[in-house]
């Protein structure tokens, strides 16, 4: 079984900014799953949906910073180890389009990632990054809670896509 976690923050003020793709990518993989809408789990502090008994897709709605709360409940409950761990967010670094995958790596500033490192004791997890870009004229703490403009919209739709594709060669019998 996997866990997969999109980083985000909750509300509908930040739902469709470069820091919510985290988020965006689960909605999307929930819709492409036909699994059951997300719901509160107040107990997790996370929306979750139970897409089979092979995966488990949670939002946490800690806010970003405290991802690794959320996350850390999420996994004593299931007894998840952090190798059946895939967390996805948005990746500054990263141009808008490209995905990397990470495993055991540190945050490299993200504070998301930072949290769920320092909550559950361990780097030992994979991580989807999907890039959004940095740029040189916006502090990237106003750039990650823009929208994406219209053309950029087109870009996330394809990422997604293959995001898909590559969350179904990391969860080994995810029917994704």
């Amino acid at each position: 079984m996997k866990l997969v976690v999109g980083l985000g923050n909750p509300g509908g003020k930040y739902k469709n900014t470069r820091h919510n793709l985290g988020f965006t990518a689960l909605d999307f993989l929930q819709k492409k799953l036909e699994a059951p809408m997300f719901k509160l789990n107040k107990r997790f502090g996370a929306e979750i949906s139970k897409a089979d008994k092979k995966i488990i897709l949670a939002k946490p709605q800690t806010f970003m910073n405290n991802s690794g709360e959320a996350t850390k409940k999420i996994m004593a409950f299931y007894k998840f180890a952090p190798e059946d761990l895939l967390v996805i967010h948005d990746d500054l670094d990263l141009s808008l389009g490209t995905i990397r995958i990470s495993r055991n790596s540190g945050s490299a500033g993200h504070r998301g990632v930072q949290s769920i490192i320092d909550n559950l004791g361990t780097k030992n997890f994979t991580r989807l990054r999907l890039g959004i870009g940095r740029p040189e004229n916006i502090p990237p703490e106003d750039y990650v809670l823009q929208n994406f403009t219209d053309e950029e919209k087109i870009t996330v739709r394809e990422v997604l896509r293959r995001a898909i594709e590559t969350i179904r060669r990391l969860s080994a019998g995810c029917e994704c």
